[in-house]
C-alpha cells in the first residue's frame, strides 16, 4: 500500500536511508557510467548512488507515482532520472546499464523472480546486480514486536504475520537461488545489519496510524477499541518497564550480488 511520500520517509525511508550506503559497498558499486535503482520508492538508494561523482546518470524507477512524485522533489541532480514503471518490465534496452540494485522492493514484487531476470537483462556483460530485503522472520526487531503483539491480541493478526514473515526474498537462501535461476555468476549472499532508532513511543507509534506499508493497512482495519488495545500493549513492550524515550533496535537485510556472464 503506497498512500504518501512523506508517510512512508517516517516509517522506512530513514532507515532505508542507513541501509542503502551498505548495500552499495557490500556490492562494490563504485565504478560504472550509469545505474540503475529498481523499487526506489522515495529514492533512499538513487540518493545515496548519487553521491559518487563517477555515475554520470542514475535512473530510478517504482510502480508507485506517489513514491516517484515524492522521490523528484527531494533532489535537483541532473544525474538522477526518476519514473514510474514496473520492475517485471523494465522500459529500458538489453545491457543499458553498469551496474542495477534494488533496495527493500523484492518481497513486494508477485513475479519476484521474473524482476531478477529483468534486472539481469538490463545489466551490461561484467555488470553487477545486488539487492537487500528485510529479514523479516529472525531479523527485524521492531516488525517483530508489531505482529507478535498483534497476534496476542487478534487471531486475524496470525495470518498478516505468517505472510509478512515469509514473503519471498526474506529467508536465508532466497536470493541465491533467484541469482542462480538468472544466470548470474559469481552470486555471494550475506546479511547486514544496522539499528533502527526510535525517539519515542510514538516516533515508533505514529507511522502505523499513516496509509503505508502492511503495519498500516492492519492498524487501519481495527475499530477504536481494538486499535488502542493494540496501542497499549505495544506501549507496554516499547517500554519494558522504563521510562519512555529512545530505543535502538537491530535489523538485518539479507543482501545479495552477482555479475551478469560475459
Amino acid at each position: 500500500m503506497a498512500g504518501d511520500g512523506a508517510g512512508y520517509e517516517r516509517q522506512m525511508g530513514r532507515f532505508s536511508a542507513k541501509l542503502a550506503p551498505r548495500l552499495i559497498d557490500f556490492a562494490g558499486i563504485g565504478d560504472g557510467e550509469r545505474v540503475l535503482d529498481v523499487g526506489c520508492g522515495t529514492g533512499s538508494l538513487a540518493l545515496a548512488l548519487a553521491r559518487n561523482k563517477r555515475h554520470t546518470r542514475i535512473d530510478a524507477v517504482d510502480f508507485s507515482p506517489i513514491y516517484v512524485a515524492y522521490a523528484k522533489g527531494r533532489s535537483d541532480d541532473p544525474r538522477l532520472q526518476f519514473q514510474v514503471a514496473d520492475a517485471c518490465a523494465l522500459p529500458f534496452a538489453d545491457a543499458t546499464f553498469d551496474h542495477t540494485a534494488s533496495l527493500l522492493m523484492l518481497a513486494f514484487v508477485p513475479e519476484a523472480d521474473k524482476a531478477v531476470r529483468e534486472m539481469r537483462r538490463v545489466t551490461r556483460p561484467g555488470g553487477t546486480v545486488a539487492a537487500a530485503m528485510w529479514d523479516a522472520r529472525g531479523g527485524l526487531v521492531f516488525a517483530r514486536m508489531f505482529w507478535d503483539t498483534a497476534a496476542m491480541l487478534d487471531p486475524g493478526a496470525v495470518e498478516r504475520r505468517a505472510r509478512a514473515q515469509s514473503r519471498p526474498m526474506t529467508r536465508p537462501g532466497d536470493f541465491t537461488r533467484a541469482w542462480n535461476a538468472a544466470g548470474l555468476q559469481n552470486v555471494v549472499e550475506d546479511a547486514l545489519t544496522i539499528r533502527m532508532e526510535f525517539a519515542s513511543f510514538d516516533d515508533y507509534w505514529s507511522p502505523f496510524q499513516g496509509k503505508d506499508g502492511p503495519f498500516a493497512e492492519y492498524v487501519a482495519t481495527l475499530d477504536d477499541q481494538r486499535r488502542t488495545a493494540l496501542r497499549e500493549a505495544l506501549r507496554a513492550a516499547y517500554l519494558s518497564g522504563e521510562a519512555d524515550g529512545p530505543r535502538s533496535y537491530a535489523a538485518t537485510s539479507w543482501v545479495a550480488k552477482g555479475t551478469v556472464p560475459r
